[in-house]
């Protein structure tokens, strides 16, 4: 079975490079999207409160007979649940419904700058971290001002923040803030909800790899360093989304592709997200 590569996370927690992303998939189909994901080979299986979902994944994860601590598990921290008491709850909730003992990642979706105070949302994860209960924590869709504010108001810093990123979003400057904090970027929307997949460039580089521009776009995630969950419900796809480690693209086409960047985003900006 292909090996994934690993992510060392500043805390000396490892993450599969490449995960399974279960967005919009709607719980009736969740288990066995997952359960098909972790036959193919996926290890790293990524679902939020937001999403509906996490007791069919975590069905998934048990119906496996996988080895608990062979699959990594990352869910999100929801919207309403900013204030302390609440995110503690919240976070206890998760467990239960994902039906596990622990979490291997767990996020802040939001940052919501205008609804709370999400250095003590964070102080919060601290504590939950401390507790042994979940193996690292960190953010999503924060942007650099939101990340110092972060930085100087607490003591752990996040492992992961968790961006959208795609060839039409490169988000340089929030990828490179988190390099030089050593915090690990992952990147959602990774193929821009399949916006990319007919861009010229990228279909010239896909055809002549010999391979898809849905592959040709996340190797190249792969090769910058970012951390990718693909999602999808169809076995082939899946398959496809995985078959990613037996070719390399050229630092030209790494530049090619990069040089595609509109900064325009497929969801919310971070900084009008109100809840």
């Amino acid at each position: 079975m292909t090996a994934v590569p690993d992510i060392t996370l500043n805390n000396g927690v490892r993450i599969p490079q490449l995960g399974f992303g279960t967005y919009l998939i709607p719980p009736t189909e969740t288990r066995a999207a997952t359960l098909a994901a972790l036959e193919i080979g996926y290890r790293h299986i990524d679902t939020a409160q937001m999403y509906g979902n996490e007791k069919e994944v975590g069905q998934a994860v048990r119906d496996s007979g996988l080895d608990r601590d062979d699959v990594f598990v990352t869910s999100k921290l929801d919207n309403p649940f900013h204030a302390p008491d609440a995110a503690h709850a919240a976070f206890d909730q998760s467990l239960v419904d994902l039906g596990l003992e622990r979490l291997d990642l767990f996020l802040i979706h939001w940052p919501l700058p205008g609804v709370g105070d999400f250095v003590e949302t964070w102080k919060a994860l601290e504590e939950i971290y401390r507790s042994g209960r979940v193996r690292a924590i960190g953010v999503s869709n924060f942007q650099p001002h939101h990340l110092r504010r972060l930085l100087a108001g607490s003591t752990v810093v996040p492992a992961v923040n968790q961006i959208e990123v795609n060839p039409y979003l490169t988000q340089d400057e929030v990828r490179a803030f988190n390099a030089d904090q050593e915090i690990a970027t992952e990147s959602w929307s990774p193929i821009a909800r399949g916006k990319v997949l007919n861009d010229p460039v990228i279909t010239s580089i896909a055809n002549a790899a010999g391979r898809t521009p849905a592959q040709v776009t996340l190797r190249w995630h792969l090769q910058r360093g970012d951390i990718i969950f693909p999602k999808s419900v169809t076995r082939e796809r899946v398959e496809e989304n995985f078959a990613l480690f037996d070719f390399e693209l050229s630092e030209a086409d790494i530049a090619e592709i990069s040089a595609l960047n509109r900064d325009e985003r497929t969801g919310p900006d971070p900084d009008l997200m109100t809840g």
